[in-house]
Order: C-alpha cells, then structure tokens, then sequence
C-alpha cells in the first residue's frame, strides 16, 4: 500500500510540475513545491520537508549552479557581442541570401546542428544561435514562436544523441558502461540522424505555412526594440564571426581530445575532483573566451560606447535561465533520493525479456522523471548496463547497438516541459510554454521517441552495425 501511495505521489509531483509549468507559471517557485508533494507521499507521513528542500533540493540548485553559471555567463557574453556588433544580422543576412529567406528555419537547424556536433555545449547552443535565429525569422517573417523548435531540432535531437562521432555526453555516457567508442554502430545512428532531421523538418515547415495562412507574421515582443536598427549597407562582413565560430570549435576541440588528455592533474585530488569531471567544461570555457575576446578586439569601433552597459546586460541576461535550470535540476535531485525510484527501476526490467524493448523504457522513463537526458541515461546504465549487456549477448544484440539505442532514447521524454535545455530555450526567446512548447515537444520528445523504436526495429531484424 505505501508503495502504491509513493507511486501516486511522484507522479502527481510530475503531473504538477509538467501542468504549471505549461501554464506559466515560474518553476522556480513550483519545483520546490512539487518535489516536497513527492516526499509527503512517499515519507509515509514522516516527511522532513525542511530537511529536504535545504539539504537535497538546494543542493541539487546548488550543484548545478556551480557546474554551469560559468557556461550560461559566458555563452550569454558572446551572444551579445554577436548582437550588439552587428554580427548576428551580418551572418543571418547572408543565409537569407544563399538559402532564400524560406529557408530561415533550415538555416537555424544546420547552425545549432553544426554548433553542437562540433562539441558546443546545448546551453551555449542556445545563447550563440538565438541572435541569428531573431534576425532571420525577423527577415522571414515567420512567427517568433518557431524558433525554440529550430533551435531544439537543431541542438537537442540528432546531433545530440544519434550521429556517429557526436561528442556531447548524451553519446559518450554509454562508452563507460558497454565498452564502445562515440561512433558506435554508425548506421543506425546516420539511420536515427536522418529520420529525426527529415520528421522535424517536415512538422516545422508545416507550421510555418500554417501560420503563412493565417496572415500571422514575427510579431511584436516586448523583449525587443532596444538595439538601434543596422542597415544593409551598415552590416559587418561574416569574416570574423565565422572565425569566432571556428574558434570555439576549434579550441574546444584542442583543449578536449589534446592538451587536457595529456595534462598532470594531480593536483585536482586537493579539490577533490579528478580531470575527466571538469576538463569538458574547462574546453567550452576557455573557448567561449577566447571567441568573445576576438569578437571585442576586432569590434572595439562598433563596441567601445556601450561595452561595459553589454557586458552588463549580458550578465544579467545569463541569471534567470540558469536560476530555472537550477530550479528542475534540483527537483529531479529529490524524486532521485526517494525509494520508490528504485523500485520503479526494478518493475521497468520485468516489462520485457528484449534488451532493446526494456533500454528503451528504461532510459526514457528515468530521463522524464530526473528532467535530464544525461542524468537519466546515467542512472540507468549505472543500474542496468550489465543486466543489458547479458540479456542482449542471448539474443545476438551486441553492445554497440545497445549503446546507440541507449542514447538515442536519452533524447526522449527528458524535454519535457520540466526539463532544463526546455526552460533555458523558451526562457532564452520570451516565448512561454503554451506559445512555443508543441514545435519542442513533437521535434525533440515525439520523433526521437519514434525514432528509438524504429532503429530497435532494424537491430531486431538484422541491421545491427
């Protein structure tokens, strides 16, 4: 019976927070609220709330705050810089004219998907490409609506999860626990990639000749209008953004696979954290810095005016998504303390004897519940990979396969609208759930969903490379 009550309550919780949020309102202040409904029910009523909201909530806000405020401080640096320079219009200018302004929610896809599958962090995704997706959906005409998701079809779907080689840790987490490498079974990833890019591009272009047909155009934002116009004949050239983005690239890339690999981190055991833990976002860091310095350096006559009042505005620009990350991130760390979470781990495995059916589940499952894609596919190859691993070894299913369909499967029901890529992009764009949150949910929770089910398929019959 108390299990039966604990179940009621964590998916009440989920049910709550999913609902509110939809609704608008601040999950900083519903997260606590929801995740304290989800102890009530599962503490038996001897519930500590205070005990956990300030030692297991805060600490999960904490956590976070302290892993990514440096990631959300510096890409919104570099965003403005973007804007403020005039480079964002120049580069957005420039695709409208190679690809045709019809193209706008293409060209914003391909920038977030080559941003990301060149090792840029989803949030820094976010920060660097909205510029350029404002402008270009300005020029277009098309609804502002529309661009959280491009954005998450672009930054959240194919390239996070599914194309061979991709370096983002929704890719690299199974390499741990099966053995493999990041290009493990790459034609069912190029497969998943292709499906997930095709579905979401066919569901956006059709809503944008939706709203074509109903006269609605970008229309007007109150988060916009404060940066003075920059006409055609006034645009930068693309030169030196184009190599702020090699930059970030590039550096990210050097300080990843070369300098920090071979680097003496003994001395991290005196803050008691080891290389592998901090060396990635060390990379983003330190290439964010290095592209926002360039950016400055060759814009000082466009920049020098108003640079400290940027700066300013980009700080302050970077508090309130990171503060609604912190706010999910730090639910999904009580429904991870409480029992009953690993009791539904253990009721996901007796679903089915099928390794590929029960990863499936299980991975999505997790990552709804912990609102992250990496935390959830973590969780469950930390419990489950050896339990996968055997099961799959009887039926012919070999670890390259599993770790591709696990991480395909990452991609699912983390964004929901809980999640904290989900709240950062709409946060990020002033565009609240009930106006931009469908386009997120069909392109990075309903296709990749699909898409799963699809490769598991293919594994099934034969297609296992």
């Amino acid at each position: 019976m108390n299990t039966f009550i604990s179940i009621i309550g964590l998916f009440l919780a989920l049910f709550l927070l999913i609902y509110l949020a939809f609704k608008g309102h601040s999950v900083i202040i519903i997260a606590p609220i929801v995740a304290m409904v989800a102890v009530i029910f599962s503490s038996g009523g001897s519930a500590h709330l205070m005990a956990d909201y300030t030692e297991t909530y805060m600490i999960g806000f904490a956590n976070y705050a302290k892993n990514y405020f440096p990631l959300y401080l510096f890409g919104a640096v570099f965003a403005k810089i973007m804007e403020v320079s005039g480079y964002a219009d120049a580069i957005s200018h420039v695709i409208a004219q190679k690809l045709g302004k019809e193209k706008a929610i293409l060209s914003v896809v391909l920038c977030c998907a080559i941003l990301t599958y060149g090792g840029v962090s989803l949030f820094v995704v976010t920060f660097v490409v909205l510029p350029i997706a404002i402008s270009l959906f300005r020029q277009a005409d098309i609804p502002k609506r529309l661009i959280p998701g491009s954005i998450a079809l672009g930054a959240f779907t194919f390239t996070m999860t599914a194309m061979p080689g991709s370096p983002q840790v929704q890719n690299t987490i199974p390499m741990t626990y099966f053995g493999t490498d990041a290009f493990a079974a790459p034609v069912l990833g190029i497969i998943a990639s292709l499906l997930m890019f095709g579905l979401g591009m066919l569901w956006l272009t059709k809503r944008e000749k939706a709203a074509r047909c109903k006269g609605e155009g970008y229309g007007s934002h109150v988060d916009e209008g404060n940066e003075p116009e920059i006409s055609e004949k006034d645009l930068p050239g693309i030169l030196h953004p184009v190599i702020a983005f090699l930059l970030i690239v590039g550096v990210n890339l050097f300080f990843s696979k070369v300098y920090y690999p071979g680097s003496d981190a003994a001395y991290l055991e005196g803050y008691k954290t080891k290389l592998s833990a901090v060396s990635g976002n060390w990379s983003v860091l330190i290439a964010l810095l290095a592209a926002s310095i360039y950016l400055i350096l060759v814009s000082l006559p466009r920049l020098c005016q108003h640079l400290k009042g940027d700066l300013k505005t980009a700080a302050a620009n970077s508090l309130m998504p990171l503060i609604n990350s912190c706010a999910v991130v730090g639910f999904g760390a009580v429904i991870k303390g409480l029992a009953i979470f690993g009791i539904i781990q253990a009721f996901i495995l007796s679903i089915s004897a099928n390794p590929l059916v029960s990863e499936i589940l299980a991975v999505n499952l997790l990552c709804g519940m912990t609102a992250s894609a990496s935390g959830g596919l973590g969780a469950t190859l930390e419990a489950l990979a050896a339990t996968f691993i055997d099961a799959g070894a009887k039926i012919g299913i070999g670890p390259e396969v599993l770790h591709r369909i696990a991480s395909v499967s990452s991609g699912g029901l983390d964004s929901l609208p809980h999640n904290g890529a989900t709240v950062t992009t709409l946060s990020l764009c002033n565009i609240n759930h009930k106006e931009g949150y469908l386009d997120m949910f069909v392109c990075s929770v309903a296709i990749p969903i699909g898409t799963a089910i699809i490769i598991a398929l293919l594994a099934s019959l034969g297609i296992r490379c």
